[in-house]
């Protein structure tokens, strides 16, 4: 059996409530090398350090979602910086904005951004960055600050976009939405994009791929999205994962 890495998950939803660790602590009976497990706020990213703490195939990141960041503890920096210190913490993350909703104070969400992408720099962790309808304001942060190691998750924009990413160094996180047959955008930069620059994720319990759209998302279903990009990529499923595995391991420096 080929095994893959999910670069980004959250087991820490509710969703897996019931079956939560007899998944994780089985992970290579799903065809899964291992995983990252994404905070969204300091509850979470708790969360996710003790999952790591627990299982020898998973991994934590560590940050403050941008529609979360309307309740930030005045010293949530300093709380994060202590969590990403952590031996199993391997990136600061999900960071970035979101405009879709109109629910979290746009300034606010930018300030948080760069600082968390500051400390990120400092700490000299990747930063995994979540941007939805902040296209523009998410590449500006980007180019001010120059974090060394990125990766745009769930990418969504357009060519036009991902080629001013691609400048920058950029990592491309992709989900089961590229085997949707409506996914023309994410499929368009797919192509385009180079073969060491790109991620694949669950982002699970969301996103699920063809043929399990609309149900709860798992890292054994990373293998429909693994082989729509070897097809896309025009390479054989194998040699995809020995890629994906390898990007992966150099943009989280963990050994897969």
């Amino acid at each position: 059996m080929e095994f893959i890495f999910d670069t980004h998950a959250h087991y820490d939803d509710p969703a897996f409530d019931a079956d939560r660790f007899d998944f994780l602590k089985c992970l290579q009976n799903h065809g899964i090398k291992g995983i990252v497990n994404v905070g969204a706020d300091i509850k979470t990213s708790q969360l996710s350090i003790k999952y790591a703490e627990r299982f020898n195939d998973v991994f934590a990141a560590v940050g403050m979602h941008p529609q979360n960041v309307g309740s930030l503890p005045d010293n949530y920096l300093d709380i994060l910086e202590k969590l990403a210190k952590k031996e199993r913490v391997v990136a600061l993350g999900e960071i970035g904005l979101d405009y879709h909703y109109d629910t979290v104070d746009k300034n606010l969400q930018q300030r948080c951004f760069e600082e968390q992408l500051e400390l990120a720099k400092n700490l000299n962790l990747p930063a995994i960055i979540h941007s939805r309808d902040a296209a523009e304001d998410t590449l500006g942060i980007i180019k001010n600050v120059k974090p060394p190691k990125f990766v745009v998750h769930c990418f969504s924009y357009s060519l036009e976009i991902a080629k001013q990413l691609v400048a920058l160094d950029c990592y491309f996180g992709f989900t089961g939405v590229v085997t949707f047959k409506n996914a023309k955008k994410p499929v368009e930069v797919l192509k385009k994009v180079p073969l060491n620059r790109i991620l694949v994720e669950t982002d699970c319990p969301y996103m699920a791929p063809e043929p399990n759209r609309g149900k709860r998302c798992d890292s054994s279903m990373l293998k429909f999205t693994v082989q729509k990009i070897a097809q896309v990529k025009e390479q054989q499923n194998s040699e995809m994962i020995e890629i994906l595995n390898k990007n992966a391991s150099e943009f989280y420096k963990i050994n897969i």
